[in-house]
């Protein structure tokens, strides 16, 4: 290999978790070869790795099915626009993470060019899309996954798979986390209160659908349970979104300190995605939140086929946490499963004993470096 020789790479991210975990997995590129260059979608934190960026994540962060239609010509003109790069520089090596709706698109198109296409963080196919598993066999040359489980799904249909490991146990083990005592000197909390944790999603819309009831529930807490609450803002949203929301100048607005926040925390309320994976490998005990359009829930209802969305329940294997999802998702309805658990010695401590078993399940490999290392020895022209 001529690590000279200067190679173009696509790297697609639609969303703040892809961002996280792609500007990790080209910082272990550009380990390799320094004469990498990036170009594509993406966030802050694939800017900051050196990725020439035709759009950032914030233009492509729509939520359900409805969304999507509403917004599918601004989408096709931002495909145009990527695959017109990928002419111009003649892009041979393209890495896809996650976004299917996106992103499965955009490879079939670009296999048409031959491209040679890496997919890291695989879409959720076994949860609710087998019927795209032809499109990844036919548009990827290769998956890299990051749950055990997945390679198993994949090597059922004989598409290529790599279980790389999962970036968030590298991203923990690396982590300083501070002390209980300093994060609430940093935070200047009450040290006589436990934190209730709120993280009511990424997206405004998300936020608003969320938000007002989990705010009413964690009021009702505090109380019956000496808590202080803290949201935990995402560094993409305005803080003020959700301080004009609440009129509780008691209740504090962070941006930082999330993973210190969820290991120093008594409970979490916490919208499904990646942060309660976050959450549950650092044990902490949470409700899980989902709400949508009603139409996008009621497309999603019909091809979902597992029986839980949270992902540390998909992983264990059973509802360890419980799940609020729709019409379900309501401030009596957290304050009643809430309740139910902190006043329950023993069911707290069962949830946080099942959570340890997280980490066993997803096993200590350095995801990053994996998949850097298995996509470097693939790559088309070295």
């Amino acid at each position: 290999m001529f690590k000279d020789k200067p190679i173009d790479i696509l790297i697609i991210a639609g969303e703040a978790s892809g961002d996280l975990h792609s500007s990790a997995l080209m910082r272990e590129l550009k380990k390799l070869n320094n004469n990498i260059n990036f170009f594509g979608i993406g966030g802050s934190k694939m800017l900051s790795e050196g990725q020439n960026q035709l759009y950032g994540i914030d233009k492509l962060a729509f939520l359900g099915f409805i969304e999507v239609v509403e917004h599918l010509p601004f989408i096709k003109k931002v495909q145009r626009e990527v695959l017109n790069l990928v002419d111009e520089k003649n892009i041979k090596n393209v890495i896809l993470v996650d976004y299917p709706g996106f992103n499965l698109n955009l490879a079939k198109k670009l296999k048409k060019r031959r491209a040679k296409i890496f997919y890291y963080i695989s879409p959720q196919l076994w949860a609710w899309g087998k019927n795209r598993i032809k499109k990844i066999k036919k548009y990827t040359d290769k998956m890299l996954v990051v749950f055990p489980f997945e390679k198993n799904f994949y090597q059922s249909f004989n598409v290529p798979s790599e279980f790389v490991g999962h970036p968030l146990i590298e991203r923990m083990l690396n982590y300083n986390f501070l002390s209980k005592d300093d994060l609430y000197d940093a935070l200047h909390l009450d040290k006589n209160k436990e934190i209730l944790l709120l993280l009511p999603g990424s997206r405004q819309n998300e936020i608003k659908k969320l938000f007002p009831a989990s705010v009413a529930a964690a009021k009702r807490l505090e109380k019956k349970f000496n808590l202080q609450t803290v949201i935990l803002s995402p560094q993409n949203i305005d803080k003020n979104i959700y301080l004009n929301l609440i009129d509780d100048k008691n209740i504090k607005v962070v941006n930082n300190y999330g993973y210190d926040l969820m290991k120093h925390s008594k409970f979490g309320i916490i919208k499904s995605g990646t942060s309660t994976l976050e959450a549950g490998l650092l044990e902490l005990p949470m409700v899980v939140i989902y709400k949508t359009s009603l139409l996008t829930y009621l497309i999603g209802k019909s091809i979902i086929k597992i029986p839980n969305i949270a992902i540390p329940n998909i992983v264990l294997g059973k509802s360890v946490v419980p799940e609020l999802i729709q019409n379900r998702m309501s401030a009596e309805n957290l304050e009643r499963n809430i309740s139910s658990i902190l006043s329950d010695e023993n069911k707290y401590n069962l949830i946080k004993e099942n959570l340890k078993l997280l980490k066993k399940i997803l096993g200590e490999k350095s995801a990053s470096i994996n998949a850097a290392e298995i996509v470097y020895k693939g790559l088309d022209g070295i």
